[in-house]
């Protein structure tokens, strides 16, 4: 298998191409800066991964902007810090502050001119069109959680991706998903039959950060720990 055999490549944004985690632990200096215990940013994040994908779960039809101001609420109440609804507000509104990682714009607008390129997000799409224009591409389709009324990894999400990449003339054997997590995206993958790359962007780190446990460790065709590395592999393959 090699990468020049697709000809769809079909994201995940946030923790692929968008550093969530930076965002996420800038946006969250004015709660954790409160707490009174000392807290290490892999706590930090992990505590998030749990209320976000709980939230996401039991409130599937809110938006990704409603889920983080809960999120926000619910990790305030567990380290015992008092929050307004304004601030509650003001972190579900902090994705168009995330930055993309820094290899992430090159990769694509070289990845552009040999794939179709989509993404398979749990954003809104307020939110997305803000890191859209820190990624400086044109996607070829944009499937979110608010498309679709649920959040990955549910399999409606995927079968969703499939059934309209399908009537774009585009069937599994023609697509590579390519993910950072592999709760949201390799295990669901796995389970479509889809093949998959690794953007293992946690690599010199431990644990998974801003997403859950997988349990089982799915498997993946291709692991790059960048885009860049990935965008440099296929340019070797292709010459």
């Amino acid at each position: 298998m090699k990468l020049t055999d697709f000809k769809v490549l079909t994201f995940d944004c946030y923790g692929t191409l968008i550093d969530w985690e930076t965002g996420m632990i800038n946006a969250l200096k004015p709660l954790t800066e409160r707490v009174s215990q000392s807290l290490t940013r892999n706590q930090i994040l992990e505590a998030h991964a749990y209320y976000e994908s709980t939230q996401q779960l039991d409130t599937p039809s809110k938006n990704y902007q409603e889920i983080l101001s809960i999120v926000y609420r619910r990790l305030a109440e567990s380290w015992g810090v008092p929050v307004s609804h304004e601030e509650c507000m003001t972190y579900g509104k902090s994705v168009k502050d995330w930055p993309a990682f820094s290899d992430s714009p090159d990769a694509l607008r070289y990845l552009k001119q040999h794939y179709k390129l989509v993404i398979l997000s749990n954003v809104d799409h307020e939110s997305f069109a803000a890191s859209n224009a820190k990624l400086g591409v044109d996607f070829d389709a944009i499937y979110t959680a608010v498309d679709i009324g649920t959040y990955k990894p549910a399999d409606k999400n995927f079968d969703y991706m499939l059934s309209h990449l399908e009537r774009l003339g585009y069937g599994k054997s023609d697509i590579l998903h390519t993910a950072e997590s592999m709760f949201h995206d390799h295990a669901p993958a796995n389970k479509h039959g889809l093949a998959n790359c690794w953007i293992y962007r946690r690599y010199e780190q431990e644990g998974f950060g801003a997403t859950r446990h997988p349990g089982d460790m799915p498997s993946y065709n291709f692991q790059f720990t960048s885009m860049g590395a990935m965008a440099e592999a296929h340019a070797q393959e292709a010459q």
